[in-house]
């Protein structure tokens, strides 16, 4: 049995610009109560999963219990990156060279696999590709930046060393030197999950929308998700619901923090950002950002470890304070100021990389959990690798992301 607790507490607060720019919308429900999986979660991962599954012909059933994308997709910044936040040549020293080579190259084809999924929808939903810069921000910063060049350019991977006076000629930004990588994009993730989730309901998908799951139950055939609106029954079950998922399953082997972003008012001139890069730190906790295509510059960061909603919230004022001086300092001549403010929360593993794979104790029951700074892009190979592991396959990639790696 796998209870699921029902935690009111909210996973976000403030105004996320992503519900702000696309308006609150309601799905209406479509009910499966029979069906081959079902994916508790609507959010980008529940949704991403879901088609997949449709598309292999499995019937499937989403529930959540907000309206789909009102949870952490909602707080996304949507940095779309093959880069994880545990570094090429620091994974390699945590589970081997050939294990770190293999995670990143499929997190580098997640981000051209999402790029075809965007065309295929007939939506480009935000989505564009660009450049990214990963600033060194202190002289240990730098002897990083030179080690991760080597492991990437040495794994096959594109990438070139700036060094200061470039990073400042090209765009103004302080620096030790700089990774620059072509190969990177931004979307819209409330956009992409609607659009994603009209495309998954036409292939025949049930959804049940504000619908809380309370407890899976093993039966004869399978599953009963036991829910407040009543009984769906499954062969297999999907839990995508990132940070909800109960201490009592996961325990030690994660850590929950709070963030917080901003975005600013529509600026005339991007000034040196005109070209779309994003921008992120060697420091930890990191600064990133990047800009939108309503020419605004979305800038997060001022990660703290979560302790409670209500303290989490509490920061958001100075947290945003923070986001903003240090906006002014990277860029101090474009004068852009916060119009939106947002806190959330997220959770992260050890190594940087998600939690794909089997619950324990509950065969057929599988988590699609994209913790850490890539959560789009690890939903992208959850999607494809779940696909697999519920049509009976055996993934060699899933030992990867497994709970118990």
């Amino acid at each position: 049995m796998i209870e699921l607790l029902d935690d009111p507490r909210p996973l976000h607060s403030g105004a996320p610009w992503w519900l702000v720019r696309n308006g609150l919308a309601e799905q209406p429900e479509v009910r499966r109560a029979q069906c081959d999986v079902v994916v508790i979660g609507a959010g980008i991962t529940g949704v991403m999963v879901a088609d997949r599954l449709s598309e292999a012909g499995l019937k499937v059933t989403m529930v959540d219990r907000r309206a789909p994308g009102y949870g952490s997709t909602a707080v996304s910044t949507a940095l779309v990156q093959y880069e994880l936040d545990t570094q090429l040549f620091q994974l390699s020293a945590r589970i081997g060279a050939a294990d770190a080579r293999r995670a990143y190259t499929l997190s580098f084809n997640a981000v051209r696999e999402l790029g075809e999924l965007v065309r295929s929808l007939g939506d480009d939903c935000g989505y564009a590709p660009r450049p990214s810069l990963y600033l060194a921000t202190s002289k240990a910063g730098a002897a990083e930046v030179k080690k991760e060049v080597t492991a990437r350019t040495d794994a096959g991977f594109e990438v070139a060393e700036w060094s200061a006076a470039e990073v400042r000629r090209r765009y103004g930004l302080p620096s030790r030197g700089a990774l620059r990588n072509e190969h990177a994009a931004v979307v819209d993730p409330v956009r992409l999950c609607r659009a994603l989730l009209a495309h998954t309901l036409a292939r025949g998908a049930g959804i049940m929308p504000r619908t809380t799951a309370t407890r899976v139950l093993p039966s004869d055939s399978g599953f009963v998700v036991e829910t407040d609106r009543g009984e769906l029954r499954a062969r297999q079950v999907v839990l995508a619901i990132g940070y909800e998922v109960p201490e009592s399953l996961l325990g030690s082997q994660v850590t929950r923090h709070s963030t917080y972003a901003m975005v600013t008012e529509p600026l005339d001139d991007l000034g040196a950002l005109a070209d779309g890069c994003m921008v992120w730190e060697t420091r930890r906790p990191y600064t990133y950002l990047r800009t939108t295509d309503e020419r605004r510059i979305l800038v997060g960061g001022g990660d703290v470890d979560f302790t409670a909603p209500d303290e989490r919230d509490r920061l958001l004022p100075a947290r945003t304070r923070m986001l903003q001086r240090k906006l002014d300092r990277m860029l101090p001549a474009l004068g852009a100021r916060m119009e939106f403010s947002w806190a959330g929360t997220f959770v992260a593993t050890d190594d940087g990389l998600p939690i794909i794979g089997p619950v324990d104790g509950a065969p057929g029951a599988w988590y699609a959990l994209g913790y850490g700074g890539n959560g789009i892009t690890f939903a992208v190979i959850a999607a494809r690798l779940l696909a697999s592991a519920c049509l009976g396959e055996t993934p060699p990639d899933l030992r990867l992301f497994r709970p118990d790696r």
